[in-house]
């Protein structure tokens, strides 16, 4: 039996620990709730806990169950909710319907009539879920999913194989819908390392596959097809700016998958393209981007423009496999790494050289990668390569150690700059972040999406890097400061305390108090009499 997930939102703890003691949750295969005192508690609660039952009270303070319910929806919109209220009113029946809550119940709730609501929810999460992770579902689903023509198509069309001249023929005859005016190719990447007890790898692939359909075919009219062991999402843009929407909307279904389909996904999202004919740079972009989870982290969207806009179209990608994974090193691990991947690249290359001249060759083909890879990353070549004589010429004088040292040299010092820059930028973006909320904390629109908004960036991108150089979430670093402004002005003003509340970003006073003594233990009044 599952053990489902369970959150019980109610501003009187002795009523949702009466709830908790009524119900043997084991038994019904509901782990033990999780208590949130209201609904902005519950929303921030429910990142961490992904529950799959809500149970919501109406009337409570800072926001109310009906509009909690809504914003769950919006972002968990498998979350099943149950909303019990103590007011009999049609209005609120209605507004519960149109949420989608699968139950309205009026206090005080029995253990019986309880019991049979969760017995019923559990039925349709068992339900959902042996839908999702049924063999023969998963492998029918598939076949009629993926027309053969339509998947080698749009295959070609990313690995840019498909004629120009040809792609509206092949459009016509494969019915497909695809007229833009802008695409973004998007890998969804499903880590075979965190896997679910009797599901193969190519099973979870295909429900992160029908689950991401789910997700954003309406909006997007996203096309999906799988290639290389990965999800591909087409995705078509009426504006360039809806980028970043897209990518918050990735964010969130990496979670989704989390939580439906026990998969840890990353979405690498290209950069965007007004052309089919540009699809194999935005494919590119978005396999570059999939490549940086092991800096930024698994299970979440990565988009390659944000975190390495020189990159875009850009990719690992070179005639030499070996060579891959020394650029790959550059670029993801250590120095040790780097040096690892080169004596590895040296020792297959060079082992088949027969003659001087294939040497040559090879040395030829080695720097004019190196060149290229400087260049893609926009590195200065002079202080890449040091060298005043003719490179090529030095370096085909060299003998086979000389050049390992030579080649190490140049790709660590490549890693050097590339982390430099990298570092730059990511603390340049964060200072611009914390500057801007130095100056607007006193705004009580100031959140995520109104400084994402600012800045230019995604949701996604943003909290991860914020997250990443300060080691604190953006939304706590806000209110540690709005906090920390208000002791200094219940210090040195005599203000009361809903002028202070609205001077640091809180319209309602009451819930600034509440944010002030989950802050420091007293209320802003009695601090301000103790002080």
């Amino acid at each position: 039996m599952n053990n489902y997930r369970v959150m019980i939102v109610d501003d009187e703890e002795e009523v949702a620990q009466a709830i908790v003691r009524k119900i043997d949750w084991n038994s019904l295969g509901f782990a033990v709730p999780q208590y949130a005192r209201n609904g902005l508690d519950a929303l921030s609660e429910a990142e961490e806990l992904q529950p799959d039952v809500v149970m919501t009270d109406i009337k409570m303070p800072y926001m109310d169950g009906l509009e909690l319910s809504r914003r769950l929806k919006e972002q968990y919109p498998n979350v099943r909710i149950i909303i019990f209220s103590g007011f009999d009113e049609f209005e609120y029946a209605k507004e519960a319907i149109r949420l989608q809550a699968e139950e309205y119940i009026l206090k005080p709730v029995s253990a019986e009539e309880l019991t049979k609501v969760f017995i019923r929810i559990r039925s349709s999460l068992d339900s959902e879920l042996d839908a999702k992770q049924n063999v023969q579902k998963l492998q029918t689903y598939y076949m009629e999913s993926l027309p053969m023509l339509q998947e080698n198509f749009l295959a070609s069309l990313i690995e840019g194989k498909v004629p120009e001249r040809d792609i509206v023929r092949f459009i016509k005859d494969y019915q497909l819908d695809l007229h833009g005016p802008y695409y973004c190719v998007t890998v969804l990447h499903t880590s075979t390392h965190h896997m679910p007890e009797g599901v193969s790898p190519a099973l979870l692939t295909v429900s992160v596959y029908r689950l991401g359909q789910e997700r954003f075919n309406a909006k997007w009219n996203a096309r999906f097809f799988s290639y290389l062991g990965n999800t591909v999402v087409l995705a078509q843009l009426e504006q360039t700016d809806q980028i970043k929407s897209f990518t918050d909307e990735c964010d969130v279904f990496c979670r989704l998958a989390r939580s439906v389909c026990n998969a840890i996904v990353t979405a690498g999202v290209g950069q965007v393209c007004d052309s089919l004919d540009d699809l194999q740079s935005s494919y590119a972009g978005a396999r570059s981007a999939v490549s940086y989870r092991l800096l930024y982290g698994t299970g979440r969207a990565i988009n390659i423009s944000e975190i390495a806009p020189q990159e875009s179209g850009a990719s690992f990608e070179t005639d030499s496999e070996e060579l891959h994974d020394v650029f790959k090193a550059i670029r993801m691990h250590d120095a040790d790494s780097v040096t690892a991947a080169v004596s590895q690249y040296l020792s297959g290359s060079t082992a088949n050289l027969k003659s001087i001249q294939e040497y040559r060759f090879f040395v030829m083909e080695l720097v004019s990668e190196l060149y290229r890879f400087a260049r893609s990353n926009q590195l200065d070549q002079e202080e890449v390569f040091q060298e005043h004589d003719d490179i090529l010429q030095t370096v085909q004088r060299m003998e086979k150690d000389d050049l390992q040292k030579w080649l190490s040299d140049i790709c660590i010092r490549m890693q050097e700059m590339i982390q430099k820059k990298r570092l730059d930028t990511t603390k340049s973006f964060v200072t611009k972040a914390m500057e801007y909320v130095d100056e607007h904390y006193g705004d009580v629109d100031l959140n995520v999406d109104s400084i994402c908004t600012t800045l230019g960036v995604s949701s996604a991108y943003f909290s991860t890097v914020f997250k990443k150089e300060t080691g604190k979430t953006f939304i706590n670093y806000l209110t540690e400061l709005r906090m920390n402004k208000a002791v200094h002005l219940l210090n040195e003003k005599d203000e009361k305390t809903y002028i202070i509340a609205q001077q640091v970003g809180y319209s309602d006073p009451n819930y600034f108090s509440y944010v002030f003594k989950k802050q420091f233990g007293v209320s802003p009044s009695k601090y301000k009499t103790g002080k």
